[in-house]
């Protein structure tokens, strides 16, 4: 028997002063039965960061060919696919040629640091691809923030992100790898 993934519900309210992006969301996460509350959690704060009403999560863990988060224009054409973690240098770059604009949240520490030192050289040709790395500290704090039913308050303002719940408050570090 199949291992069914377990869904959280997550109500995120997200001010995005660098954007002018005030909105509220009524979120179901469907967690992958081997995805961590670490990886779950650097994908809700990938929604938060790039929130737009045409932004969905995908299948991610699931399927090769859909990234974790994906927005589409209403002709079908992949605006921003958004991956996590430490994706396959061929995926990223069947990504890139699949959609306009590429974003990966790494995370992980010394794994992620050296992931991208083996790939750094060729991603760095990848016009369409932004790569960020979560610290070790953040990614971790994030993941504490997961519950079944979450309340979120997510603020951007000059670069700085914050992340809280009612008990918690997240200034997140969020370093650039590649703009």
């Amino acid at each position: 028997m199949a291992l069914k993934s377990t869904i959280f519900k997550a109500n995120l309210n997200i001010a995005d002063m660098d954007r002018h992006y005030y909105h509220d969301h009524v979120l179901t996460i469907a967690q992958h039965p081997s995805e961590t509350d670490e990886r779950m959690m650097v994908r809700l704060l990938a929604f938060a960061l790039h929130a737009h009403d045409n932004l969905l999560f995908g299948k991610g863990l699931s399927t090769d060919d859909e990234p974790d988060l994906w927005q589409k224009d209403l002709s079908g054409v992949i605006e921003l696919w958004i991956d996590m973690g430490l994706p396959d240098e061929r995926r990223i770059r069947k990504a890139c040629g699949c959609a306009k604009q590429v974003i990966i949240y790494s995370y992980g520490g010394r794994g992620a640091d050296l992931w991208w030192e083996q790939n750094s050289n060729k991603l760095n040709r990848l016009d369409n691809l932004r790569v960020f790395n979560l610290s070790v500290e953040t990614s971790l704090a994030l993941a504490k923030l997961a519950s079944r039913n979450m309340q979120l308050q997510c603020t951007i303002q000059d670069g700085q992100i914050w992340i809280a719940d009612m008990d918690d408050r997240i200034e997140l570090e969020l370093n650039v790898l590649k703009r």
